[in-house]
């Protein structure tokens, strides 16, 4: 699993034109299905060559496995035990994610899932604060936090989701922006990595929308789902342009 690991952070680290798509699918009862998909087809068109060098092969090898962060945390015991306790709780959240990983370099394919089931949408949170999360493990042990960078991911914010049977919200709290150098190179670091990046919203819900605050929301015909698309640099400059409400019929 640590070469699954390691190519993971290479490609997460040399995303160009990527596409990121978070879907739900909420059921009447609240409970549903919620996964963040990265595209990276551009990526292995440009440098499949450049991740088998990374992985130590002479050709991009095709790849498709399966693995939980549960399996992750057993190996990463030793240093998790040695995180403060609200950081291993916040671990403990996440045992039940599914990572699926497909690459396939004729093809030029690289599919990045991480899938996870929910009894209630507040149970969520935005998958790159999972990331962030994950960088944590190996800070005290001196790891590179599976080559991830310190703030890679970092938009300073928290998503939370809510679902009453009459409306849905996505809502982004911005937290206190910090003025470290660290902090300053990160973002510009991803400025420069996701320019031509997008993250696309795809919502599925039990019953008929009335009303999106967004007026860029595409729906379906059974107007049941919505889809919108946002530039990566909006998620990670300005997470609060991906606000959402959504009334149902």
């Amino acid at each position: 699993m640590k070469n699954f690991l390691f190519l993971i952070a290479i490609v997460l680290t040399t995303l160009t034109s990527c596409t990121f798509t978070e879907n739900m699918t909420i059921a009447e009862n609240g409970s549903g299905k919620y996964s963040v998909d990265m595209d990276g087809a551009t990526l292995m068109s440009m440098a499949g060559d450049q991740l088998a060098a990374s992985m130590g092969e002479k050709q991009p090898k095709n790849i498709d496995t399966t693995f939980t962060f549960k399996q992750l945390f057993v190996e990463k015991k030793d240093s998790i035990a040695k995180l403060p306790l609200a950081t291993q709780q916040e671990l403990k959240k996440l045992e039940n994610v599914v990572v699926n990983m497909k690459m396939n370099a004729e093809n030029k394919v690289f599919l990045l899932k991480f899938n996870n089931d929910f009894k209630s949408v507040s149970e969520l949170q935005d998958v790159m604060k999972t990331l962030q999360t994950l960088q944590k493990i190996d800070s005290k042990s001196g790891g590179d936090s599976m080559g991830l960078g310190n703030g890679m991911f970092s938009n300073n914010s928290d998503v939370t989701y809510s679902y009453a049977g009459k409306t849905f919200s996505r809502k982004a709290t911005l937290l206190p922006k910090e003025n470290n150098k660290a902090q300053q190179d990160s973002l510009g670091m991803n400025k420069m990595i996701f320019a031509s990046s997008n993250y696309v919203l795809k919502y599925n819900f039990p019953k008929r929308i009335k009303k999106v605050s967004n007026p860029n929301a595409l729906f379906s015909e059974d107007k049941k789902s919505l889809t919108i698309q946002y530039p990566f640099t909006d998620y990670m400059e300005h997470p609060e342009k991906l606000d959402l409400i959504v009334e149902f019929e």
